[in-house]
């Protein structure tokens, strides 16, 4: 059984009460593949936790307008990824935002770090690879973190902020 199908019979997954930031290029290639664009909007995090990232000092202004919202997929109403179906995610891996892509690897802006600690590895058989177990390869990890960084300074969150940060300095 694929990992994470056994894992949604057993707790509550990655896809479930999460907020998964996308950026301007996630936007444009889920629309270009759904032909809607009504799937994101702007949110507070649920978790204050969330606006306090230390690894990482310029998540948060990549990531979080001066309101504190971020943008983020929308939820069903008992919290589900608006993309979650019965049979996991409803968006080919190519479509996906880059932070799922990048579940569950941690990462910083710097490279990555780890490994989330959401998923259930102790599922794994002793000589069983998450990332292996996931399909997720090394260098195609650090390619989407280039590219969820890249697409994260130009966007307008980033812009918004640097002038927000300007004006008020």
């Amino acid at each position: 059984m694929n990992l994470c199908a056994h894992c949604a019979r057993i707790q509550i997954t990655c896809c479930q009460y999460t907020d998964v930031l996308v950026t301007e290029g996630d936007i444009a290639r889920i629309a270009a593949f759904t032909g809607s664009d009504g799937f994101h909007e702007f949110r507070k995090p649920a978790d204050p936790a969330y606006l306090n990232q230390p690894g990482d000092p310029n998540w948060i202004l990549y990531t979080v307008l001066p309101d504190g919202s971020r943008r983020v997929l929308k939820q069903k109403n008992n919290r589900d990824c608006c993309f979650l179906g019965p049979e996991g995610c409803g968006l080919p891996r190519e479509v996906r935002p880059l932070v799922c892509r990048l579940y569950p690897l941690d990462f910083t802006e710097s490279g990555l770090t780890g490994l989330a600690s959401g998923c259930p590895v102790h599922l794994l058989k002793p000589d069983e690879s998450l990332l292996e177990k996931v399909g997720i390869h090394h260098d195609e990890a650090e390619r989407w973190r280039v590219q969820l960084y890249h697409e994260l300074r130009n966007g307008s969150i980033f812009h918004e902020n640097r002038d927000h940060l300007r004006s008020a300095g």
